[in-house]
């Protein structure tokens, strides 16, 4: 499985960016997907997931409405709205995929060691 994300760049504080992640794996519906995030300095800290299907999702404490994340089964494609953005949002983010055993039930899942497969990420600046 191979995940590379894109919609990086630099944008001013409280203004919007929208990340994708191409996902190769086939069927897409079976991988569970998150995003990560990694300022400087600091360790990496979990975003949002999302299931398979798409009708669950979770959120860090930190993302308080501002993010959404979302998938195209369609497209493999996983995406991240960000509005409202702040300075203390930039950060290095990083797609992953996680594998679902068939037939489970569907849990938010924050840990890194939960996810098997990681994008190399894309970076985010804010400035004020």
């Amino acid at each position: 499985v191979q995940l590379v994300e894109s919609g990086g760049g630099l944008v001013q504080a409280g203004g919007s960016l929208r990340l994708s992640c191409a996902h190769s794996g086939r069927p897409f519906t079976n991988y569970d997907m998150a995003w990560f995030r990694q300022a400087p300095g600091k360790e990496r800290e979990f975003v949002a997931t999302i299931s398979g299907g798409g009708g669950e999702t979770y959120y860090g404490e930190f993302v308080k409405g501002r993010f959404t994340i979302s998938r195209d089964n369609a497209k493999n494609t996983l995406f991240l709205q960000m509005n409202t953005l702040e300075v203390e949002d930039t950060a290095v983010y990083y797609c992953s995929a996680r594998l679902r055993a068939l037939g489970s039930i569907w849990r938010p899942r924050t840990p890194e060691y939960e996810y098997d497969y990681w994008g190399r990420g894309t970076q985010v600046t804010v400035s004020s």
